[in-house]
Parts: C-alpha cells; sequence; structure tokens
C-alpha cells in the first residue's frame, strides 16, 4: 500500500512540477476573513494598475473589474477593494457568480511575483519538491 502512495505522489509531483511548471502545490481552505478582498493590487498585462483613466478602460474590457473600487493609491499603483465584500462577515455578496479570478486564488502565478497572502489566511503554498530532494539532486549531479 505505500508503494501506490509513493507512487501517486511521485506521478503528482512530475505532473505539477513538469507538464504543469508549477513550483508549489496550494493547501488549506479559505477562512472567509476578507483580507484578500481588499487593500490589493491589480496587475493587468505586466504592470500593477496605476492611474484612473487606465482602470475606467480595464471596466469596460471585463465586468470583475466593475466590481472594485478604489480606497488609495502609493508608491506601487492604485489600491483596491472588492465592493462585493460583506466588511461584517468577511464573506462575498456575489459568491455564487463571483469571477473565475475569485474562483481560483491564491493562484501561484500571484505567489512567484512577489505578492504574498495574509499569515492568517488559510491557504498555504507549499514545494513541490523538498529542500533536500532539490538539493541531493544537484549534489549528485
Amino acid at each position: 500500500m505505500k508503494f501506490l502512495s509513493t507512487f501517486f505522489s511521485q506521478c503528482k509531483k512530475f505532473y505539477l512540477s513538469k507538464i504543469l511548471g508549477k513550483h508549489y502545490i496550494r493547501t488549506g481552505k479559505c477562512k472567509a476573513c476578507g483580507r484578500c478582498c481588499s487593500q490589493i493590487y491589480v496587475r493587468h498585462a505586466k504592470n500593477i494598475i496605476h492611474d484612473e483613466k487606465e482602470f475606467e478602460y480595464l471596466k469596460t474590457l471585463h465586468y470583475f473589474y466593475t466590481y472594485l473600487k478604489i480606497v488609495g493609491k502609493d508608491e506601487t499603483g492604485l489600491v483596491f477593494e472588492c465592493s462585493k465584500l460583506d466588511k461584517n462577515t468577511g464573506k462575498c455578496k456575489a459568491y455564487k457568480n463571483r469571477p473565475l479570478l475569485c474562483r481560483q486564488y491564491p493562484v501561484e502565478e500571484i505567489f512567484m511575483m512577489g505578492g504574498a497572502i495574509s499569515e492568517e489566511c488559510g491557504y498555504k503554498f507549499v514545494p513541490i519538491n523538498s529542500f533536500e530532494e532539490i538539493f541531493n539532486k544537484l549534489k549528485h549531479q
């Protein structure tokens, strides 16, 4: 039985890392704290959104942007909050109809671009290959 478990674990690692090009596995579940829906930056194409004119244009491209409201601006760019966030419960008021971006959050790409998830978040990113596995592979090359 241990052999099958190890075999499937290795197959999963191969699929995720070699086929999909992933480096991390997302674990955990949402705690409905609402932190990911407030005080956020939005990246479009290659850049963080910096000005209101660009944001107004993006709202014509996809309905997701109409959910966002600007709550500030700093040296990084515009700071947003989702208008569908119920601040009292930390839950989404449009949960069943939320955009794909929200359904998939958090994704490795955000994490790999230097983004971070809150320490209190129920999700974590775990390396697919442990440090020891990578070290041993390099040591034997």
